[in-house]
């Protein structure tokens, strides 16, 4: 049976070998590491890689934290129990490139006691251009992991992320989607513990792969200013979602987390513009009208 430490040294390990990985794929910069603990109970490990080759700034984060949750949390969840554990790794990856995506994976898992405890995660891809043949590899190496483990997973899942990054109040996806669960649990899938989190780490050890494919299609692309002030654009977006909508970044700030850790997901530059209108017919609008929902990339 799996418990909580076994569950936090294989994210440790995870994060381990993303970050060699990562290394190997920028090809110059190293993750700077800081060790810190959690007032109230545990800590973690932030890794940081910046002014990097390929990487601008990333962040692959693990950490593992208990202690009391606050009172509006619990109201949440529904519970009058207080002691919570929460252990997970997450990644943010912003290039310097803008024909190069920004990616995003979390994996995690959350205890209250032996009755209540799940699993959460997902990957999802947020190109500054959307490129339509990595957008459909990017969904099939989803889909390959998700079927070895559940038919509906897939399915279910990529539309649970077109839902969850909706930038409700511009009426558009963050990006092109991938897969996103949360509070998963025998009686909701019909797997084991033990088989829900093999699934986690198959999906979390995906990510290398998957992105070192994708970086070294798109990393030797030209570009010009104009491009670079798209990125930042589309930056900015990221940044609204992230601030005004993201669960994680909330229930990290609610449960007194480490600032720097939540707030790693921000990238070095971002840039607003008033109203800003793309060409029409132009690689901009063309990404615009590909940031919907229920879009099928996989034909």
């Amino acid at each position: 049976m799996i418990d909580r430490l076994k569950i936090a040294e294989t994210y440790k390990t995870i994060q381990d070998e993303i970050c060699q990985a990562l290394e190997k794929l920028d090809g110059t910069a190293k993750f700077e590491e800081e060790i810190w603990e959690r007032d109230g109970g545990g800590g973690g490990r932030t890794r940081i890689m910046q002014h990097g080759n390929i990487i601008e700034k990333g962040g692959v984060n693990f950490s593992a934290v208990h202690g009391k949750l606050p009172e509006m949390i619990k109201k949440s969840f529904g519970v009058d129990e207080d002691e919570f554990f929460a252990t997970g790794v997450s990644i943010v990856i912003h290039p310097n490139n803008p024909f190069v995506p920004i990616i995003h994976m979390n994996i995690r898992y959350f205890e209250l006691n032996d009755e209540i405890r799940w699993f959460g995660g997902g990957i999802d891809l947020t190109p500054h251009y959307v490129i339509e043949e990595d957008a459909q590899f990017f969904h099939q190496q989803l889909k390959n992991v998700c079927d070895i483990h559940h038919q509906d997973f897939y399915k279910d899942f990529k539309k649970w992320a077109d839902d969850y990054f909706y930038v409700r109040h511009r009426e558009e996806t963050r990006g092109i989607g991938g897969v996103f669960y949360d509070k998963l649990t025998p009686e909701k899938t019909g797997l084991s513990f033990e088989e829900i989190f093999q699934f986690s780490c198959d999906l979390g050890r995906t990510f290398a792969p998957t992105y070192t494919e994708l970086v070294n299609k798109n990393r030797h692309k030209d570009y010009t200013e104009h491009h670079k002030n798209w990125q930042y654009l589309r930056r900015g977006r990221y940044v609204e979602f992230n601030l005004v909508w993201d669960s994680g970044t909330k229930f990290g700030l609610e449960t007194n987390g480490r600032i720097e850790s939540i707030l790693m997901s921000l990238p070095p530059q971002a840039n607003w513009a008033y109203d800003f209108q793309p060409e029409e017919g132009s690689e901009e609008a063309k990404t615009l009208s590909l940031l919907r929902k229920d879009i099928n990339w996989i034909q």
